[in-house]
Parts: C-alpha cells; sequence; structure tokens
C-alpha cells in the first residue's frame, strides 16, 4: 500500500509500565497471549453459553506449544473509570453492585453474579492489554473478548460490557493511537460496538455477518456487509478480501481490533455460513496477513462459538492464535 509507514508497533506506555519493555524481556517473536482464570464464569447447569471454553482453550494452546504457561499476559480487573469511559456510568455502576432488573438481566442471557461480574472486568482488561501488546509488537491475541453486543448502557446477548469500545476509546483518550479499525467478522453483527463508536469518527466499525441472524435489529456499523445463510467458504472469502484492503486504505488505522468469532462454522449451533475450518484458517490468514503488510498491529479477540463438540470447538478458536504465531514468524 503506497505511502503507508511499515512496522507501526512501537513503545506505548500505560501509567509507568511500559508494554514494549515488559515485551523486549520475552522472546521477540513469540505471540503474545492474554488470559485471565477468571474468563471462565460459574453459570446454572445445562447454560447453552459454553462458558468452559476459555479455559479449555488456554490449556489447548499451552498443550500445542502455541503458549507458555509461565508467560501468560494477565490483566488486572477493569476499573469502574476505564468502563465508565465508554459506558453509562449508571449502567457500570448497577452491573459492579449487583443491581440490574430483571429485565435487564434476561436481555443479557445468563445472571449478572459476582463470577460474571469478575469475567465481564478481566475481558475487558484483557482486550486492552491485548491491544497494548500489539502496538509494542505487532499482533497479541486475548483468549476472551468480542462481547459486540453490549450497548453505552445495557448488556446483551451474553454481552455485558463492550470490551473493544472501552479499549478503543481509552486508547484515544490517552493518545496511545490515532485511529482504529474494528473487523468484526463474528456471524452476528457487532450492533453494540457500532452503536457505541457511531459518534467517534476516529473509530472505523465494519462488519461482515449472516443478515438473517441475530440481533433482528442492526445497528450502522461504517461498513456491513450482510451475507446470505449457506455463504460457503469461497464466497465469504472473496467479500473479505474485497473490503479488507479499501478499508485499511481509507480507514487508516493505528490498531486493527480483530474479532475472529468462529461460529461462521457450518458446524456452529447459531452461524449459518457454512465456512468450513480451512474456510476459518484462510479467513485469519487474510485478516492478519493484510494488516501485517499494511504495517497495521492487531489484537486479535475470541468472540462467538457455540458448538456442543467444545474439543471441536477449542480447536476452531485456537486457529487465531496459530495463524497469528505465524504471522510473526514471517
Amino acid at each position: 500500500m503506497p505511502g503507508r509507514p511499515r512496522a507501526r508497533w512501537r513503545d506505548h506506555r500505560s501509567g509507568a509500565l511500559s508494554v514494549a519493555a515488559t515485551a523486549a524481556r520475552d522472546d521477540a517473536a513469540a505471540l503474545a497471549v492474554v488470559y485471565h482464570e477468571d474468563y471462565s464464569a460459574d453459570l446454572p447447569p445445562g447454560h447453552r453459553f459454553p462458558m468452559a471454553k476459555f479455559r479449555r482453550l488456554k490449556e489447548h494452546l499451552v498443550d500445542s506449544g502455541l503458549a507458555e504457561a509461565g508467560a501468560l499476559h494477565r490483566p488486572q480487573p477493569a476499573s469502574r473509570e476505564l468502563l465508565a469511559g465508554a459506558h453509562d456510568p449508571a449502567y457500570v455502576d448497577g452491573v459492579l453492585a449487583g443491581r440490574l432488573d430483571e429485565r435487564a438481566v434476561r436481555r443479557i442471557g445468563f445472571p449478572v453474579t459476582a463470577s460474571v461480574v469478575a469475567r465481564s472486568r478481566a475481558a475487558v482488561a484483557g482486550t486492552l492489554l491485548a491491544a497494548r501488546l500489539a502496538l509494542a509488537r505487532g499482533i497479541a491475541c486475548n483468549t476472551a473478548g468480542g462481547s459486540h453486543h453490549a450497548f453505552a448502557g445495557h448488556g446483551a446477548g451474553y454481552c455485558v460490557f463492550n470490551d473493544v469500545a472501552v479499549s478503543a476509546r481509552a486508547l484515544l483518550a490517552e493518545g496511545a493511537v490515532r485511529r482504529v479499525l474494528v473487523v468484526d467478522l463474528d456471524v452476528h453483527q457487532g450492533d453494540g460496538t457500532a452503536a457505541m463508536c457511531a459518534h467517534e469518527p476516529r473509530i472505523v466499525t465494519f462488519s461482515m455477518h449472516c443478515g438473517s441472524n441475530f440481533p433482528a435489529v442492526k445497528q450502522r456499523s461504517d461498513r456491513d456487509v450482510e451475507l446470505p445463510p449457506g455463504t460457503g467458504d469461497d464466497g465469504y472469502l472473496e467479500a473479505l478480501e474485497r473490503e479488507l484492503h479499501p478499508l485499511l486504505e481509507s480507514a487508516d488505522p493505528d490498531l486493527v481490533f480483530y474479532n475472529a468469532g468462529v461460529d461462521p462454522h457450518g458446524e456452529d449451533r447459531l452461524g449459518r455460513l457454512s465456512l468450513t475450518d480451512a474456510g476459518l484458517a484462510r479467513r485469519e490468514r487474510t485478516v492478519l496477513g493484510a494488516c501485517r503488510a499494511a504495517g497495521v498491529p492487531v489484537a486479535g479477540v475470541l468472540g462467538g462459538g457455540y458448538t456442543h463438540d467444545l474439543d471441536a470447538l477449542v480447536g476452531r478458536h485456537a486457529v487465531l492464535f496459530r495463524e497469528a504465531a505465524r504471522a510473526l514468524a514471517g
């Protein structure tokens, strides 16, 4: 891409902590992986949300050599001030105090217990930490996040706080980045992210999703691509490649947040786009390769995935980390 500077990742500081200095003490070629034990909250038995996938994913990454148990980056829980930088302070206070009414809890989709609150705060902080690490290293991935159905004043669709919107606004506020691009490839539209970032021109939102799927009422991203059910690998990748390079050019971001939901997979309970395992791998290579070629750091977040077979689901989520490690290795 002519005129775009290469290798933008550099020293970005948070208080006295330099993420770049921390990264320099580690293996510079290793993928930075963010994890917190609170990512797996307690839910009622039989709940349809696969909460166990977060712990199992961490174990899979360590067992497969994609991450080292002693080198995982552990975030500190998001503060009220951080959350209120993007969310309605009254909503933040209601969540933190456990004072949401029944309708608000029902809209989220699971009980907002102390365990769920801890998970939500950790996931937001994990995405922000992944973003800081990406700015220092080029790519970093959170083993949670992608809670794109959370709006400023309410949660929805298993999302309490919107980790990407909170993180993007925090980085902009402190001057760590000038512009941000959100690439959301979850099968569901990133409606909450679109709404929360609609009046912030420095955040460009892109959502490519199944048009006939949740949410019933869509929001307006800066760029939305609605795909029909059964699109399949080839049609999906053609659409993505057609959109991605012009977006990187026009948005001119200092950082990309990539929501790598695996629910477009053909075997996912909530997805309808019929991607295969090979298609998901091609998708990750396409996004990461385009960002690397453009010199733009990428913070990957997990997004959705709802297959009953937990091993298969974890394997699909792990593709992002495998392809990110390959992209870093060059």
